[in-house]
């Protein structure tokens, strides 16, 4: 299993990095294209969200709710 990967999005017009798990990314990849929007956007909505919880975290939780709900194969 690879270590995290550290990549560049645009969140909210602002510029940040992630660093998430190839795995992850695959996911995350998946789902904004089940939803027919962009990886910066599906993070956006991530992100909104998120409360205290630091946004790589949010993501995993995010990820991990849509397989639970079936809609997400992972």
């Amino acid at each position: 299993m690879a270590g995290p990967v550290k990549r560049s999005v645009r969140v909210a017009g602002h510029r940040t990095s992630l660093s998430l798990e190839p795995q992850f990314w695959e996911a995350l990849q998946s789902a904004a294209k089940t939803r027919s929007v962009s990886i910066s956007s599906l993070i956006a909505q991530i992100d909104y969200g998120r409360g205290e919880i630091n946004l790589s975290s949010a993501i995993r939780i995010f990820l991990l709710q849509e397989a639970r709900h079936g809609r997400l194969a992972l």
